[in-house]
């Protein structure tokens, strides 16, 4: 497959992300190398403040939809033109020639990824989990990480499962390892901690290995948002 006729579709949900999204945007359009990228649709879930406002100036396009990430992404996804989808969260910023990276590991045939990731924080702990998605392994994935998938493949599968308020870009992920090659790639995105620093490092860190293990025994998605809910959110 020629890369220089694949067409990358970026895809970021949004929910109140003034003081992520206009310094994200910005960082895409300085570091991508290649004249892949067709389009950066923000898909925003009902914000209160400016981040449409933002997202508009610095040239993405702005779409609406429901509330809920999976929900977003959909929508996205939907409104794609793109042969590649890309997805990435509002606080996670890409390596210098992430869609270059990218487009060579599709025409190396892996249909979807990920890059490893770092905390925005010298936390040894966070360091340590983060340290963990090298690994090429569905325990080690989650969104922080961003995701890249050709969009055959994500229809395919039917995208995200809209039943999922948090966790659904584990599950997804982990259903592509079962039909598909993916690829970690060497490079890492650069995520906020900005969770832990709100709620205290060890309690976020040890709620969501709670988490992962309640849906390694088989909790599904109301019972991990409920778990969320009164021990994180709270």
């Amino acid at each position: 497959m020629n890369q220089n006729k694949l067409k990358i579709s970026i895809l970021i949900p949004v929910l109140n992300e003034e003081n992520c999204i206009g310094d994200l945007l910005s960082h895409i359009n300085d570091n991508s190398v290649s004249s892949s990228i067709q389009e950066i649709i923000c898909i925003d879930g009902g914000s209160m403040d400016k981040t449409v406002a933002i997202a508009t100036a610095h040239k993405a396009e702005v779409i609406q939809s429901k509330k809920g990430r999976a929900i977003q992404m959909n929508t996205g996804a939907r409104h794609a033109n793109g042969d590649l989808l890309y997805f990435l969260h509002a606080d996670t910023i890409p390596p210098k020639g992430f869609d270059q990276m990218i487009l060579e590991s599709v025409t190396q045939g892996y249909e979807s990824g990920c890059f490893r990731m770092r905390f925005d924080t010298n936390n040894p702990i966070l360091r340590f989990f983060a340290w963990l998605s090298r690994i090429n392994h569905s325990l080690c994935r989650g969104g922080d990480q961003s995701l890249f998938i050709k969009k055959e493949l994500f229809e395919k599968n039917k995208g995200f499962n809209e039943g999922y308020l948090i966790y659904e870009d584990t599950e997804f992920i982990r259903r592509l390892y079962q039909h598909t090659k993916f690829k970690v790639l060497p490079d890492y995105v650069i995520t906020s901690a900005r969770k832990y620093r709100e709620k205290g490092w060890f309690k976020v860190q040890y709620h969501f290995g709670m988490i992962h293990l309640k849906n390694y025994l088989g909790a599904g998605p109301d019972e991990l948002y409920q778990y969320y809910s009164k021990n994180i959110l709270n």
